[in-house]
């Protein structure tokens, strides 16, 4: 948590009841300590989907598919997901969701390694959501640039983690360097390319959205 933890229960307090497929699959996920978005996560691809109304959205880190589903619920008519995992259980998890949510004909589900599947890909999309491993946000880029549209919005979660990216490298734990000097670098290039307009939030575990200009 890198905000005061009062003001984040007060304004989740505010939500309306949720979905209960998603509801349902979010309780479950949180019960096994999936990683899946938050709370504010939620509600900020809310409104970003309703502003933008993207026909094509690509998610980098499907995990159990909450996320997808998710944002499935704010499409227009007719728009479509292409989800990426790579581990297997929670490939297999996915599917059962995506099952019995319903929401099988707008998601299509990519298995295998993120950073090959993306080279492969050759659709361009309005909407890029990236929810996997932090590490490889810097090398997932090109790639993610290549296919976005002009003027499509990328959405990168987990940028912060926890507020330890504000800390020297050599105050984090070892195993954890290599992942904040990969994020430093990350967010260092997003905000400081010609080509787009960054804008980092401290809101859950901290967010960049990123406009192609």
């Amino acid at each position: 948590m890198i905000t005061n933890p009062s003001i984040t229960e007060y304004i989740n307090s505010l939500n309306l009841p949720e979905d209960p497929v998603l509801y349902e699959i979010e309780k479950e996920a949180r019960k096994q300590q999936v990683p899946i978005i938050r709370t504010e996560m939620k509600n900020l691809l809310k409104v970003l989907l309703q502003i933008k109304k993207p026909k094509k959205i690509l998610e980098v880190g499907t995990a159990v598919g909450f996320s997808a589903l998710f944002m499935s619920r704010y499409l227009e008519p007719g728009a479509t997901i292409t989800t990426i995992e790579r581990y297997e259980p929670r490939i297999e998890k996915a599917k059962e969701n995506f099952k019995k949510a319903d929401e099988r004909q707008c998601i299509t589900l990519l298995e295998g390694d993120a950073i090959e599947i993306l080279k492969e890909l050759d659709e361009s999309y309005d909407f890029i959501f990236m929810d996997a491993a932090k590490g490889q946000y810097i090398n997932f880029l090109p790639d993610i640039l290549r296919l976005l549209n002009k003027e499509g919005l990328l959405v990168s979660d987990n940028a912060l983690q926890e507020g330890e990216l504000v800390k020297s490298r050599y105050a984090v734990t070892r195993r954890n360097r290599t992942i904040h000097s990969r994020m430093r670098e990350y967010l260092y290039t997003i905000t400081h390319m010609e080509e787009l307009s960054t804008v980092i939030l401290p809101l859950g575990d901290g967010v960049t959205i990123s406009c192609l200009l």
